[in-house]
C-alpha cells in the first residue's frame, strides 16, 4: 500500500486527504470558507489566506483520523503549488513543506489543474490511465478560476489547446448573481432559480463562436470570452428594471437566469465537443467545480459525438478538494518525480507540462 497525504488551499477551501495507491479515498477533509467571503461577493486573498492559516492544523487532524493513518504510515506528501491565489497558496506549501521535513517525508508539487482532471478517476478499480484506447483525451476544466481545454496524449504530454480571454464560467456566473444581488457562491444560486425558468426566452450572447455575423479567428476557435454575456445581463436587466438591475423578479428573473446560464452551457459544450473532434480524441473529460452544474452535466453527456468515451467527475470531487491532489502525486511517486525546498508557488497555467499517467 503506497498512502500519501495531499494539502489544497489554492482558492478558499482548506483542504487535507490521504490516497491509497492513487485512488482509494481514504479521508477527504474540507473547512469552507463561503461564508467569510460571502458578504464581498467574491473571494478576497488575503482573507482566504489568513483563513488557511487558522484552519489547515485542525483539517490535517481530521484527515489523518478520518483516514485511521498515522504519519509512519505516510509514504509522500503533496501539496498544490499552483496556479491559484498565492497567498493562499503559500499558506498550505509551506504548511506542507515543514511537514515532509518533520517527518522526513519526500514532497511533491501538484498542478492544481490537472489535480482536477485526475479527479475524475477516484474511487475507480481500474487504472483508466493504463488503458491507450482512451488517447488522445480532450478535458474541459472549467470553474471560478479557470475555463480551459487540455488535450492528453497516452504519455502524458499536455498542453492547453484553449483557454479564457477575460472572466472563467465560474467568474460569470458569480458576477451576476452579484449583480442581481442573489448571494455567493452564485452558480448553485442561479442554477437553482433556473430551474423554474425558460431558457430559450432570451437571447444571450455566444461570444468567440462565430455566430454572430462575425468571422471567428482561428487562434480563438477553442478559446472562450465569458465577459461579454455578462455585460448582456446587465443592459438586459437595466432595461427591464432601470438603474437597479437587483429588482428584477418572479418569472422574468427565471427565465433571465435560465437563459444567461444555458449560453454559458451551450459555448462550453460546444467548443469541447469541436475540441475533441479536431484532435481526434476518443475520450472526453469535464471536471472543476462548474462541473456540479446539472444544466451543463446533461448537456454535456447528451451532446458529446457518440463515438467519445465521456467521463464526468463525481460531484464531491468537483469542487476545490485535496483528494485529487494526493491522488494524481501517486504518479509522481510512483515515477520517482520529487521536488525540495525550493519548490515555490506560481500563478497561472503553463501551456505545457509532462504527467507521468504510464509509470
Amino acid at each position: 500500500m503506497t498512502a500519501i497525504i495531499g494539502f489544497e488551499s489554492s482558492c478558499d477551501e482548506t483542504a487535507v486527504a490521504v490516497i491509497e495507491n492513487g485512488s482509494k479515498v481514504r479521508s477527504n477533509a474540507i473547512a469552507s470558507q463561503i461564508a467569510k467571503h460571502a458578504v464581498y461577493g467574491g473571494v478576497v486573498p488575503e482573507l482566504a489566506a489568513r483563513e488557511h492559516l487558522t484552519a489547515i492544523r485542525r483539517v490535517t487532524d481530521e484527515a489523518l483520523k478520518d483516514a485511521g493513518i498515522n504519519m509512519d504510515q505516510i509514504d509522500a506528501v503533496a501539496v498544490t503549488n499552483g496556479p491559484g491565489l498565492v497567498p493562499a497558496l503559500l499558506v498550505g506549501l509551506n504548511f506542507a513543506k515543514g511537514f515532509a521535513a518533520a517527518y522526513g517525508k519526500p514532497l511533491i508539487g501538484i498542478n492544481h489543474f490537472l489535480g482536477h482532471i485526475y479527479g475524475v478517476f477516484l474511487d475507480q478499480e481500474e487504472d483508466i490511465f493504463a488503458k491507450k484506447e482512451l488517447f488522445p483525451m480532450v478535458g474541459l476544466v472549467v470553474s471560478g478560476g479557470h475555463t480551459s481545454l487540455v488535450l492528453i496524449q497516452n504519455d502524458g504530454t499536455a498542453s492547453v489547446v484553449g483557454t479564457t480571454l477575460d472572466d472563467a464560467a465560474g467568474e460569470a456566473f458569480d458576477k451576476a448573481a452579484k449583480m442581481l444581488n442573489l448571494g455567493y457562491p452564485g452558480g448553485p444560486v442561479i442554477e437553482k432559480a433556473a430551474k423554474n425558468g425558460n431558457p430559450g426566452r432570451f437571447a444571450f450572447p455566444r461570444s468567440l463562436t462565430g455566430g454572430a455575423g462575425k468571422a471567428l479567428a482561428p487562434e480563438n476557435r477553442f478559446n472562450f470570452s465569458f465577459s461579454g454575456v455578462k455585460t448582456a445581463l446587465l443592459y438586459h436587466a437595466k432595461k427591464i428594471c432601470g438603474d437597479n438591475p437587483e429588482n428584477l423578479s418572479g418569472e422574468l428573473l427565471y427565465d433571465t437566469l435560465a437563459s444567461y446560464q444555458n449560453a454559458i452551457v451551450d459555448v462550453l459544450c460546444s467548443k469541447a465537443f469541436d475540441a475533441a473532434q479536431y484532435y481526434h480524441a476518443k475520450s472526453l473529460i469535464l471536471c472543476g467545480g462548474v462541473a456540479c452544474n446539472s444544466c451543463l452535466r446533461e448537456h454535456f453527456e447528451a451532446g458529446a459525438p457518440k463515438h467519445l468515451q465521456t467521463f464526468l467527475a463525481p460531484r464531491k470531487y468537483c469542487t476545490d478538494n485535496a483528494a485529487m491532489i494526493a491522488g494524481l502525486a501517486y504518479r509522481y511517486w510512483k515515477a520517482g518525480k520529487f521536488d525540495d525546498m525550493s519548490l515555490d508557488a506560481y500563478a497561472r497555467i503553463p501551456r505545457e507540462f509532462k504527467i507521468p499517467f504510464q509509470a
